[in-house]
């Protein structure tokens, strides 16, 4: 009378060993008190993902002028007077955001800690999915600053697009993996029992080495604007979840 129930027991197990060491997925069995056949068949955890390099379709660009005097009031005035009017004129613009940056004056001291000279830096960012409006303002703002420095993303509109095309992917893909590990190891379906969603963004951009601060622009004509090309974002939806194998038998 007892030899069914241990031969039972016995098959479980060496099926829960032998789905352990699949590759991306581990089995369990459903020791869960629940009652109904559910608690006789193992339970599957598995992961799926979709992954796309979509081009970054945002740029920041930084502004920057530096000044050098000896008296701190007066390098904060020169400051702001090259700073406000490159303000605003880039608040004129419809298609590119602008905010001030940093703005500070310190002190430049010898060597005995005695103060020699002032300095100060302002920064004015401009920000826009609108790449070429935004290179053609930063090069007739470079009359009074010039780049300092610039970065491209993925605005959050493109990739939640995005995300939504991959999680169709990464749901096909979990399914069709459940279906097959189903079948690998003689069940005719599954049924999901838990699901998680992740994901995550990581930026592999060719940044143009010649858009960094360069300190000659001494003549009143605004510099060429430069030619940006952004780099590419990569998207990832992730399906993590838990699925009871069944049969029909």
């Amino acid at each position: 009378m007892l030899k069914q129930p241990i031969l039972r027991h016995s098959l479980a197990t060496l099926l829960c060993v032998a789905l352990s060491v699949a590759s991306g997925a581990t089995l369990a069995h459903d020791d869960s008190h629940r009652p109904g056949k559910d608690a006789r068949y193992p339970r599957l955890s598995l992961q799926a993902e979709a992954v796309s390099e979509v081009p970054e379709d945002t740029v920041e660009i930084t502004l920057a002028v530096e000044i050098e005097g000896t008296d701190q009031t007066e390098v904060a005035r020169q400051l702001a007077e090259r700073l406000n009017p490159s303000m605003e004129e880039a608040k004129e613009q419809s298609e590119v955001k602008v905010r001030s940056g940093g703005f500070r004056v310190w002190p430049s001291t010898d060597r005995d800690g005695k103060i020699t000279a002032w300095r100060g830096r302002a920064e004015l960012i401009l920000e826009s999915q609108n790449i070429p409006a935004a290179s053609e303002l930063a090069a007739r703002l470079s009359q009074g600053m010039v780049i300092s420095s610039l970065s491209f993303s993925l605005s959050p509109e493109a990739r939640a697009v995005e995300e939504q095309r991959l999680l169709k992917e990464a749901a096909a893909a979990f399914s069709q993996r459940a279906t097959d590990a189903a079948k690998a190891f003689g069940f005719d379906g599954y049924r999901i029992h838990t699901l998680n969603l992740g994901g995550g963004g990581t930026v592999f951009s060719q940044r143009p080495e010649t858009l960094m601060a360069r300190a000659a622009f001494a003549s009143d004509a605004a510099m060429p604007a430069p030619q940006l090309e952004p780099g590419r974002a990569r998207v990832t939806v992730m399906v993590q979840g838990e699925v009871v194998l069944e049969t029909t038998k």
